[in-house]
């Protein structure tokens, strides 16, 4: 019996002394810096992502105090993408959220696209959700020596995208499970078109080890989603809905 009430004394002792590991949350403003993104009549896309991401690490801060919240960037600053998913990985990240916003390849001669995306890492035969990743890949070009630091992947090669086609993501569930959260928010709360989860091969995502989604909020050469993303009241539904998302999924 005594040699039982040790045993139990001894365990104890050890959750006590061994802290609880806070749920991190590390939320990636896209593009930044030198990198401006997609182009809009009167914005850029680094803005908008950076204001969202910060609007809504906000109201996470704000309202799970049990949560901490790790940006990739907070100002207009450009980080390369294998380091956006060192920052996740180093901060042992719990869920990691890269916000963009979406174009055309009609760029600034205008589009009627509209509506939300949200991508998590995974199949892509889809040729349009190849050329939304080959663009947001595409980035890695203003990295020095990106040829070597990304081994050879060659961001406009559909070929390089093989690997991901190869590539087991343990964490598929939980990324596609908050993605449809995100998405059905962005319908229910901000009013956006609902385009649906998708899967691609996104660079920002492939070296991540935690559940992960990359959001593509609308289209920034769509005139009217443009002028809402830059709008007070975009924002804060935007935001707003993200987080309702991501409050649905922690709990």
């Amino acid at each position: 019996m005594k040699k039982i009430r040790f045993y139990i004394l001894l365990i104890l002792s050890f959750l006590v002394i061994e802290p609880t590991r806070a749920y991190t949350l590390v939320i990636d403003a896209g593009h930044g810096g030198k990198d401006a993104g997609a182009l809009g009549y009167t914005s850029k896309e680094k803005d908008i992502n950076l204001s969202i991401a910060l609007a809504f690490g906000k109201l996470v801060e704000q309202n799970c105090p049990d949560v901490k919240v790790v940006y990739t960037r907070k100002t207009d600053v450009f980080i390369e993408l294998d380091e956006r998913a060192r920052i996740a990985n180093r901060n042992k990240a719990d869920l990691f959220i890269s916000i963009h916003t979406n174009s055309t390849a009609a760029g600034l001669a205008g589009t009627k696209a509209s509506g939300t995306e949200t991508y998590t890492l995974g199949m892509h035969r889809a040729a349009e959700n190849l050329a939304v990743a080959k663009r947001e890949n595409s980035v890695i070009t203003l990295e020095a020596n990106y040829e070597e630091r990304y081994e050879g992947f060659d961001p406009k090669s559909s070929e390089s995208y093989i690997i991901f086609e190869l590539m087991q993501d343990i964490h598929m569930q939980q990324s596609v499970k908050f993605a449809g959260l995100v998405q059905q928010q962005f319908a229910s709360h901000a009013g956006r078109v609902n385009k649906g989860v998708f899967q691609a091969g996104f660079l920002v995502l492939r070296n991540t080890s935690m559940p992960s989604a990359l959001i593509e909020l609308g289209y920034i050469n769509n005139r009217v989603e443009e002028q809402f993303l830059n709008s007070a009241d975009g924002r804060a539904k935007m935001s707003r809905a993200i987080f309702n998302a991501f409050k649905s999924y922690y709990k």
